[in-house]
């Protein structure tokens, strides 16, 4: 009978962990962090930037390739949950030809958005509003680590 019990409790948990999971990511941050046409470091870069969130311990590292107005293109690799992941593929995708004079102010404007969880983002940046609801609230760091490493590696 103790094995009995055993199956049915683990099957509870296991039917719990899966509900939360569904929860908390939606198909769409999924296919957006699938998404790996920047992923991979390819050590041609004129800028380099590596991060660590020190709350949860996601990694990145970028390499961008840019010349004195425009940013030709760049690279990541993370070792990071599914938000890091997609935020960098989302960043890395509208980084690509993005004039480096807007970049600062554009990248600030947006982690802003993001830090005080508005629904108003800037519509250049419209597809970051799959990232932030109301399930993702404690994980914003893990959101804006790729936004804070591409502000490092320009030192802006």
């Amino acid at each position: 009978w103790s094995f009995i019990w055993f199956s049915a409790f683990n099957s509870i948990w296991i039917f719990l962990i899966i509900a939360l999971y569904k929860k908390m990511i939606s198909p769409k941050i999924i296919k957006i962090a699938s998404n790996t046409q920047y992923a991979g470091l390819k050590n041609i870069y004129t800028h380099k930037s590596s991060l660590k969130n020190t709350t949860c311990g996601d990694k990145i590292s970028l390499e961008l390739v840019a010349n004195k107005t425009k940013i030709n293109s760049i690279r990541y690799k993370t070792e990071s949950c599914i938000l890091c992941e997609a935020s960098a593929s989302l960043l890395a995708n509208k980084m690509k030809n993005y004039l480096i004079k807007s970049v600062k102010k554009d990248i600030n404007r947006l982690k802003q958005t993001i830090i005080n969880k508005d629904c108003k983002i800037p519509l250049k940046f419209k597809e970051f509003k799959y990232l932030i609801d109301k399930n993702n609230l404690n994980r914003i760091n893990c959101i804006i680590l790729p936004l804070e490493a591409l502000l490092k590696a320009f030192k802006l």
